[in-house]
């Protein structure tokens, strides 16, 4: 939930602290910025223009350290002032966009809790395995994303994953420093089609499928979540629990993963690493009890402090 807080004459810029953010879906492929609020998510481009006071357009404008005493500001207006409720959405009616829509770079971290590469059959990896996605497979909470025709796949399936959103600019930091560089935290599904990511040694194929990373909904600053490496995390299909796990299986921490990534590569503001998935998913199963996810599914992943992201699989379009 959003603080409230005054900005003293001559302060510097007021960072995001004890904020969760999301970002809201609107008409013709637009996107808000949303600050979660015990009474509901301020779309703060409507309450900007109610109560005149210029805020931060978008979650990236957050990340990249806009001054956020405007957007405590506006959580306190509409709160407290009666035209506010014109300015707050009931979280049941939110539409959302994916919560960092427009990152420079999305990495993953295969094969990175223990239980999970023991269900695999595979070893210990000796340094993080990594892979990527592209933005074409962002989505959103609530989405419905469409599934590849059976006559290139068939084998889908889920891994929840803990995500992590850079806040600064990341270039070969030390493993006691890199949290520092993270602005916060997000829930994240990492759908896979496995028999496309098991045809050759490189996995990509398998990962990259349109939707197949939705994030969200919400994006909660890191001072909120003081030990990555000790949250539980689920996922259920239809209902039923399919993984349960903590973080603290993790082979390699999220301190490890910042560092060990921006030894290779410069991490900037935005740019978001999945973490890696605990056992309990649809590959780990022996082949006679595998059922993969199908058309009309509802998965739905849960994190500690970050809430549940649900989407719907859907048929794939005529082609």
């Amino acid at each position: 939930m959003a603080s409230v807080t005054k900005k003293s004459a001559g302060a510097r810029p007021m960072r995001a602290r004890n904020m969760t953010f999301c970002s809201l879906a609107g008409s013709a492929g637009t996107v808000s910025l949303g600050v979660r609020t015990e009474r509901g998510i301020l779309d703060v481009a409507k309450a900007s223009r109610l109560f005149r006071i210029k805020a931060p357009a978008d979650i990236h404008a957050v990340i990249e350290g806009a001054d956020c005493a405007p957007l405590a500001r506006l959580v306190q207006k509409a709160l407290f002032d009666p035209r506010g409720k014109s300015v707050l959405v009931a979280e049941s009616r939110a539409r959302h966009a994916p919560v960092v829509p427009r990152p420079e770079k999305i990495l993953c971290v295969g094969l990175n809790y223990r239980k999970h590469a023991e269900e695999a059959g595979m070893p210990i990896p000796p340094v993080p395995i990594l892979f990527s996605k592209f933005s074409n497979a962002l989505a959103g909470h609530g989405a419905k994303i469409k599934l590849l025709p059976p006559d290139l796949a068939s084998q889908f399936d889920y891994e929840v994953e803990l995500v992590i959103v850079i806040g600064r600019k990341a270039v070969n930091v030390s493993e006691a420093d890199a949290l520092k560089y993270v602005f916060g935290y997000c829930n994240g599904n990492d759908l896979s089609t496995r028999d496309l990511q098991l045809r050759t040694s490189q996995w990509m194929l398998g990962k990259m499928q349109d939707g197949f990373a939705p994030i969200g909904p919400w994006l909660v600053t890191a001072d909120q979540v003081p030990d990555p490496n000790s949250l539980h995390v689920e996922t259920r299909v239809n209902g039923e629990l399919r993984q349960s796990e903590n973080t603290s299986d993790m082979i390699y921490g999220c301190a490890h993963i910042v560092s060990y990534c921006s030894r290779y590569l410069t991490l900037r503001p935005g740019d978001i690493i999945f973490t890696g998935t605990p056992s309990g998913v649809i590959l780990g199963y022996p082949q006679e009890k595998r059922v993969w996810l199908k058309p009309g599914d509802k998965v739905t992943t849960t994190i500690d402090k970050l809430g549940t992201l649900e989407v719907t699989l859907a048929a794939p379009s005529s082609r």
